[in-house]
C-alpha cells in the first residue's frame, strides 16, 4: 500500500475515531499532495519520493513553528504543532542513525572523489538521492560541510 492509501485510510479511521488533532493533519497531507498533483498537472499518483519531501516539508515546518510558539511562550500552540509532526513523522520512512548517514555521506565522497567545499552540492544532491526521505537535509548538509571541510 502506497503513502497515499495510508493516508486516506488513517483519515477514515479518525473521522470514525473522531479524533480531530490527527484528522486536521492528515488533511493537510492531502491538501500538500493535491496541489502537488495539480501543480505538476497529473490526475493519477504522485511518486512516493516526492510525497516523502513534501512530508519531510510539513514536519520541518510544524517543528520550526513550534520553536518559534515556545520561544514566544505559546506553549498551548506548541503542543499541537508538536504533535502534529508527529503525527505526519509516522508516514515517513524510519530515519538513518547518524552512523548509517556518515557512512553513506563517505561512500558518496569517495565515489565522486569530492575534496573540497567546491564540491558540496554535488554531494549533496547524491546523498540525497540515495536516502530519498530518510535524513532531514539540514543534517545533511551539516555533515558533508564538517567531512569536506575536515
Amino acid at each position: 500500500m502506497n503513502i497515499e492509501n495510508k493516508i486516506n485510510e488513517s483519515i477514515k479511521d479518525s473521522m470514525k475515531s473522531k479524533d480531530t488533532l490527527r484528522l486536521e493533519s492528515l488533511r493537510a497531507i492531502k491538501s500538500a499532495i493535491l496541489l502537488e498533483k495539480t501543480k505538476t498537472g497529473s490526475k493519477d499518483q504522485v511518486e512516493e519520493e516526492i510525497i516523502l519531501k513534501i512530508l519531510l516539508k510539513m514536519v520541518k515546518q510544524r517543528n520550526d513553528s513550534a520553536k518559534i510558539y515556545i520561544e514566544q511562550e505559546r506553549g498551548e500552540l506548541a503542543e499541537v504543532e508538536i504533535s502534529q509532526a508527529k503525527i505526519i513523522s509516522e508516514f515517513l520512512p524510519e530515519q538513518l542513525s547518524e552512523s548509517e548517514l556518515s557512512e553513506i555521506i563517505d561512500s558518496v565522497i569517495t565515489d565522486l572523489n569530492a575534496e573540497s567545499m567546491k564540491d558540496m552540492g554535488k554531494v549533496i544532491a547524491n546523498v540525497n538521492v540515495k536516502v530519498s526521505g530518510k535524513a532531514e537535509g539540514r543534517v545533511i548538509a551539516e555533515m558533508v560541510k564538517n567531512k569536506l571541510m575536515n
